[in-house]
């Protein structure tokens, strides 16, 4: 059997990647719209309702559009954008969070691929919380930058014709009110939102985020062996698995902290560094916001889902 992916939205930055991901691959036949007609309804439609599996790089109005055009049960959807990562019906597209949730996706008709800012807050908070170390309603804070790849083609376009004007280093979200708090809060198992404090960066791909905790706030406070060998167990169990955990190790600083340290893979990589007399940590994330971060993530997902299907 050779399957039929529809990427809605190929020309935008995900989509490209995905599709030269997939362009060589003999197990898929890539079906497309062509380009003068690729906001064309009836065009779009055909393509999904021929599609076993169309993956949705879109606005997230546009990929719900998408979603309704769709007038068949056999077309599995893998979407992109915010519009349905905390939506009923839909499974998280994130393979790691949980022992079953490779298999979950692999037999599901609906796919959210996960943002890539909550991915590694999500990554080393989730078993933490699940373990009891911290409790759902800690107070928790997210920082880190992203390359400007991540804003899209707008953003690209606007720092490569800056050239050497580009800002180095660009906070934004600060109304606080950042579009993937949801979807954070919902997987890493929080009651309460986080507040998040994402930036970009003068280069194009790769990202890291920090989450810092005030362990002095809990009732009891759990030692930085505890704390990592829950990070580790849990991902230590897990098949095929992208995400590695690094060993605990007091450093000052580390080479391999680096925005861009794992670009062109699909890997992430967790660290945990503690201070035990000041009861503070810091839990990062290092990976390629367009590899785990999306279109990694997406084929990860398609290629559970074409096991599903027995492809």
């Amino acid at each position: 059997m050779t399957a039929k992916i529809f990427i809605d939205g190929e020309h935008g930055t995900t989509g490209l990647q995905i599709r030269t991901r997939l362009v060589e691959r003999r197990d898929i036949e890539i079906i497309s719209v062509p380009v003068e007609q690729r906001k064309d309804r009836a065009a779009r439609a055909d393509c999904l309702n021929r599609a076993d599996i169309a993956i949705l790089c879109l606005p997230d109005d546009a990929a719900r559009e998408s979603v309704a055009l769709i007038e068949n049960d056999t077309t599995r959807v893998i979407d992109a954008s915010t519009a349905h990562r905390v939506t009923d019906g839909w499974t998280y597209g994130f393979a790691e969070i949980e022992a079953a949730q490779a298999d979950a996706i692999a037999n599901a008709k609906r796919v959210a691929n996960p943002g890539c800012w909550p991915q590694g807050p999500i990554a080393v908070l989730r078993p933490l919380v699940k373990a009891g170390l911290l409790p759902a309603d800690f107070p928790v804070t997210v920082n880190g930058v992203t390359g400007y790849s991540g804003g899209g083609r707008t953003m690209i376009e606007d720092y490569e014709s800056q050239g050497e004007n580009a800002p180095e280093f660009l906070p934004y979200g600060l109304t606080l009110n950042h579009k993937h708090l949801p979807e954070l809060k919902a997987y890493a198992g929080l009651s309460r939102d986080a507040l998040m404090q994402p930036a970009v960066g003068d280069f194009a791909q790769g990202m890291i985020t920090v989450v810092p905790l005030q362990l002095a706030l809990l009732d009891k406070v759990p030692t930085g062996a505890e704390l990592h060998a829950a990070i580790a167990d849990h991902y230590a169990g897990l098949k095929e698995s992208v995400v590695e955990v690094a060993p605990l190790e007091a450093m000052e600083r580390s080479p391999t902290l680096e925005p861009q340290a794992l670009n062109g893979t699909d890997a992430m990589r967790l660290h945990l560094f503690v201070n035990e007399a000041r009861a503070q940590a810091l839990l990062v994330a290092v990976y390629d916001n367009l590899g785990k971060g999306a279109s990694g993530a997406a084929v990860q997902n398609m290629n559970l889902m074409l096991r599903g299907m027995g492809v």
